[in-house]
This record gives C-alpha cells, structure tokens and sequence, in this order.
C-alpha cells in the first residue's frame, strides 16, 4: 500500500469512528424520549437517591385515574398556556433572555420542567438549559400534552423522596390522589417548583391564589381532558 492510499484508508478509518460516536448519543436519546411515551420514567433525582441507598416514595398513577383538579391546579399555578404552546414559551423566554439572575429565574414550561426532570440535572445552568429547549420542543411533539402532564405529575419532587402526586397525596392528605379536592389540588400545586420552600401541608397565600385562577383557566385545558 503506498502512502497515499495508506493516509486515505486512515482517514476513512476515523471518518467511520466519529461517525458512528456522533450516532450512539442520538440513538439512545431518541430511544430514551420513546421510552418516556409509555414507560413508567423514574426522575433522575429518584435515580441519585436510589444510587445512595436513600429512600423513595412513588407509585406511579395513569392521569385518567388522578382528579381531574390536579392538572388544573398545576396549570392554574405553573403555565397557564400549557395547551397553547410546543412545550416552550419562546415569548417568555425572550423576556428572559437578558435577565442577571440567570436561565432559572423563570420561563420554564410544565414540558420543560418535565424533560429536565426525567432525563437532566438540576441546578443553573445555560448549557443544560440549551439542551432542555429542543428536548422538550421533541417529547412535546413525540408524547403529546397529556403524556406529558401525567409524566410530571409522576415524577414532580413534593418533598424528602416523596415522588409523584400519589405519594404527595398519600403523605399530606391520608387518601389517594383520585379523591382530592379543587383546595388540595391547589395546595400540592403551589408547593412545586420547590416544595422545601413551598410545603402542601396547609393553605397558603399562594395556594389560595392558585385556587382562584383555576377557574380561568376552565377554557384552556383541552389537550388534558380525555379525548
């Protein structure tokens, strides 16, 4: 072999290696974002405390089988425009954008939060926050809206390991999660994004807030009801 045909071989060598190294991530992206359509996903918060021995509390529950106040509430209290947009308010977003207090003051949808949830870390940061954007505009399209409403309310953190709204439900109500109330729903709603802060164990000023929007927001949530 002379040398120049040596040096095309090499090169068609690593050609083949780079391309199949840019292949295997989106391959097993894709079959994870499949997999988040039908499987009960864990949240990779779940995944740390497993991995640490620490313990969990979830029981995953089918949306059709939770009150029907849960994902009105949440909506009501987290993205009034969850049946309008692709998973991401680009709007928002633009308000955002400039903002010093950085990519997590805000903006986030319901999608967005689901996908950073299942598949990302958490903490501040642009470069997860440049990934979590095309992935939720992705599992907004693959799963639809209420593939999606019910994947967050299965893995959503409501406090130390409890997981999912019937864990939520079970630990602050004593029932499950099919029997809440419109004010329960509302209670469990305004303690997410940060339940340490926020606690569901009784009324609070913003539970009571996220109470009386419920109703506006009566007309917007078809893409949750059953079809």
């Amino acid at each position: 072999m002379t040398a120049a045909r040596e040096k095309r071989a090499v090169g068609r060598f690593w050609g083949r290696l780079g391309y199949r190294l840019l292949l295997w991530p989106i391959g097993v992206g894709a079959l994870l974002l499949l997999l988040g359509g039908v499987a009960p996903m864990p949240s990779t918060l779940m995944l740390v405390r497993w991995a640490s021995g620490e313990p969990v509390k979830r029981e995953w529950v089918p949306l059709e089988r939770m009150s029907a106040h849960l994902p009105r509430a949440v909506i009501a209290s987290e993205d009034q425009l969850f049946c309008e947009h692709w998973g991401v308010d680009f709007e928002v977003l633009k308000e955002l954008a400039s903002d010093p207090d950085g990519p997590d003051r805000g903006g986030s949808t319901i999608s967005m939060q689901t996908v950073k949830n299942v598949y990302l870390w958490h903490g501040r940061s642009y470069v997860r926050k440049a990934i979590e954007i095309p992935l939720a505009l992705a599992a907004d399209l693959v799963w639809g809206k209420r593939r999606m409403m019910e994947v967050y309310l299965n893995v959503a953190e409501w406090g130390d390991g409890i997981f999912g709204a019937e864990a939520a439900s079970q630990f602050y109500f004593r029932k499950g999660v099919s029997t809440l109330s419109a004010s329960e729903a509302a209670r469990l709603a305004a303690a997410l994004p940060n339940p340490e802060k926020r606690g569901a164990s009784g009324p609070t000023v913003h539970s009571r807030r996220v109470l009386r929007r419920m109703d506006g927001v009566e007309p917007y949530l078809g893409c949750v009801r059953p079809s």
